[in-house]
């Protein structure tokens, strides 16, 4: 009809998608930090002859069920599924498990010392260092009961914190015990407990408690009141888990590794057995202070399925860790992804040529996309942090020629050289 006119359907507004709570994207410049922490602990571990071991970021649920169904990660914090085939399935909260069960699976030869990098999953309250989704690095040794493996492993834990310039950091230690002592201790620990039980916080309370060891590492205040008093699980160790105790003491010392001996240290995983260790950055809040923990886990292989086999390692937070950093102003992030940035206004493919010129002779090498202008070329190679910059133009192309432009001199210093030199030059001007 003449003069009537039709609305148009309202367009659907697209969803504005962002990550879920408790994960973050790391974006560069921040990933250079992350790829030079783990360069690093990547060198010091091979040092010390551990491989690197990759495994499935999912397992049977019954692979993280072994290893405390007591502790908040498992039974609170841990996500578990059914996938479309009917298996129940969880996400790794934990790195250690996982590699115990890879070595059930395939028992490669003992001893038997791999490191990790993965990501770890818990459904907690999300802060600062403390995500749903976090990573971690991590070493595990199997095989051995020598304590001298307890120092090691300690000691390489310590050695990443000293390479990264981490000067405040502390190194907790205890020994929690074994099955032949750690059942006398518990019936002494739960009678204290009992008496005292109007006096600790709500979760752990007679009717809630689960494990009375999991009291001791309480950070509420009525908690720590309480147990003030309690009795320390190193007075009661079996003369074998004394002599090992004493054992990683003294090995440490004569490394010149400091630690502080905390009673009430115990960790949060039911397999450990005898050495616990946490490391404390005293520049963050107590809340976000552990920056990497680990122990032995002498029982831990046989509760999955595997034969008696002894075994020690450490989780690192990388989060937390890169917090630390920021703290005590170590580890910046890099100030320049490349070295060289490649200004080409003529086309032709001089730059993509000149770049990878660049790159296989191992300079790290950019440029523009899209026929840009000489000025909006500049000034993307001054924000690339570049050192120099190469020039292409209608004059260069004549002469077979390049423009080298120290672009962090103040006078803007320029030189023009043989297009079959410029590799060359580049590199004796980066040297």
């Amino acid at each position: 009809m003449p003069g009537l006119t039709v609305a148009s359907p309202p367009v659907p507004a697209v969803p504005s998608f962002r990550t879920p709570t408790g994960t973050r994207d790391v974006l560069p410049p921040e990933t250079g930090r992350w790829q030079d922490l783990v360069a690093r602990f990547a060198t010091l571990a091979g040092k010390a002859g551990y491989g690197l071991v990759v495994s499935p970021m999912f397992e049977d649920v019954g692979v993280f069920q072994r290893v405390g169904e007591s502790t908040d990660v498992v039974a609170k914090e841990m996500y578990d599924f059914e996938d479309k085939g009917g298996r129940h399935l969880a996400l790794r909260p934990e790195g250690t498990a996982s590699v115990v069960r890879a070595y059930v699976q395939h028992r490669p030869t003992l001893p038997w010392k791999v490191w990790y990098c993965a990501p770890s999953f818990r459904y907690e309250r999300p802060q600062a260092g403390r995500y749903r989704q976090h990573h971690q690095l991590g070493v595990e040794a199997l095989g051995v009961e020598d304590p001298e493996l307890d120092v090691e492993v300690v000691t390489l834990a310590r050695s990443l914190y000293d390479e990264l310039g981490l000067a405040r950091v502390t190194l907790l230690l205890n020994s929690i015990g074994d099955a032949a002592c750690r059942p006398a201790y518990l019936e002494l620990l739960e009678a204290f407990l009992v008496e005292h039980d109007e006096e600790l916080c709500a979760e752990h309370r007679r009717g809630a408690r689960r494990n009375p060891l999991r009291v001791l590492d309480c950070k509420r205040p009525e908690c720590r009141w309480a147990t003030a008093g309690a009795p320390r699980i190193v007075e009661h160790l079996c003369p074998a888990c004394a002599a090992h105790f004493a054992a990683v003491q003294d090995g440490l010392a004569r490394l010149g590794v400091a630690f502080v001996l905390d009673a009430r240290l115990v960790r949060g995983f039911d397999y450990y057995t005898r050495t616990a260790f946490e490391f404390q950055a005293s520049a963050l809040e107590s809340a976000q202070s552990t920056i990497g923990a680990g122990g032995r886990y002498d029982g831990l292989v046989e509760a999955l399925g595997g034969p008696p086999t002894p075994g020690v390692g450490f989780g690192i937070g990388i989060e937390r860790v890169l917090l630390a950093c920021d703290a005590e102003g170590v580890l910046p992030a890099p100030a320049a992804a490349v070295d060289v940035w490649v200004v080409d206004v003529v086309g032709a493919g001089a730059a993509g040529e000149l770049a990878w010129a660049l790159r296989r002779a191992g300079v790290a090498a950019d440029r523009a996309f899209g026929e840009r202008s000489m000025r909006a070329q500049m000034k993307l190679a001054d924000r690339s942090g570049a050192r120099l910059a190469l020039i292409v133009g209608p004059e260069e192309v004549r002469s077979g020629t390049v423009s080298v432009r120290d672009l962090r001199a103040d006078d803007g210093a320029q030189q023009v050289v043989a297009r079959e030199a410029v590799v060359a030059v580049v590199e004796e001007l980066l040297a």
